[in-house]
């Protein structure tokens, strides 16, 4: 393994912030180019649509295994790589930035794990013409950018939509609790490892520790720290099954010095030591 987890970006591979391809079953250029990439991040979005077959994918060490038709999302910043990958359907990577912000809401806001979802078969054929149409008007000049973020916006529109009715989100989106928890939970985000207190992110919040505390329990069921907390530790879990980093450089990476105050707190968090975590879930990944 290597010391740190690659993250790939769009603006490798295209100017436009996004790209989508068909999926075909044991073909195609597509499938290779997302087996060969192995374990990695991204700095963008990722949106599977599986039209028919199944998939077989590991995100922050933990499996999903999708038969179509279904969908399923990976967020900017999770660790994973595709095991399995025999599929007829459509991919789609696109930049934060041209996704719009109440679907980012969906994905980035819900506080419970994004699952694949399955859909309906009418559904499914409303999805696949808008992903044609999205496909198409992709490949023609940029005098058509317009239509594209239409397409675009229509197309994870329909996807957030889905994942909405699921989360039960709906009943909750003009809440000021609501919109609160959401930014700290952003903040959370952006800045654990330099920020460790509900008190400094209710200092950038402009309001009271308390009153954050209030209102992301009455929202969540966890008060603020607990949030803190996982943040940090899906990150230290990440770093332990990913790399060969020490334990004692992982807690570096998240803003400790005191090496034995976060050993002391992962055992206390996960009720195992980080070095059996390491040892339980030590597998040979593909290169």
């Amino acid at each position: 393994m290597n010391k740190n987890i690659p993250t790939y970006s769009l603006n490798d591979i295209t100017k436009d912030g996004m790209f989508i391809e068909i999926v075909r079953e044991n073909s195609g250029e597509t499938n290779k180019d997302i087996e060969e990439k192995g374990i990695h991040r991204d700095s963008h979005y990722l949106f599977l649509f599986l039209q028919s077959g199944k998939a077989e994918v590991m995100v922050d060490f933990k499996d999903f295994k999708m038969e179509g038709p279904a969908i399923f999302c990976i967020r900017p910043g999770q660790v994973h790589y595709s095991k399995n990958f025999d599929i007829y359907g459509w991919f789609l990577a696109v930049n934060s930035d041209l996704v719009p912000n109440e679907v980012r809401t969906v994905f980035e806001e819900s506080f419970s794990p994004i699952l694949p979802v399955k859909i309906e078969s009418e559904f499914s054929k409303n999805l696949d013409n808008c992903a044609q149409l999205l496909y198409l008007y992709n490949k023609k000049p940029k005098n058509e950018l317009k239509i594209v973020q239409s397409l675009l916006d229509a197309y994870t529109g329909m996807l957030a939509s889905v994942f909405a009715e699921k989360s039960n989100l709906e009943d909750l989106k003009e809440s000021r609790a609501l919109k609160l928890t959401r930014q700290f939970r952003n903040l959370v985000k952006q800045r654990f490892k330099s920020l460790k207190s509900p008190y400094s992110y209710a200092e950038l919040m402009n309001i009271s520790p308390s009153y954050l505390s209030e209102v992301v329990k009455d929202i969540t069921g966890n008060p603020a720290g607990y949030w803190i907390q996982q943040e940090i530790i899906i990150e230290a879990k990440r770093l332990l099954f990913y790399t060969d980093l020490t334990v004692k450089e992982i807690a570096h990476q998240l803003g400790y010095d005191d090496y034995a105050y976060f050993s002391r707190l992962f055992s206390k968090l996960t009720k195992q030591s980080a070095l059996d975590f390491r040892k339980k879930n030590k597998i040979d990944f593909p290169k």
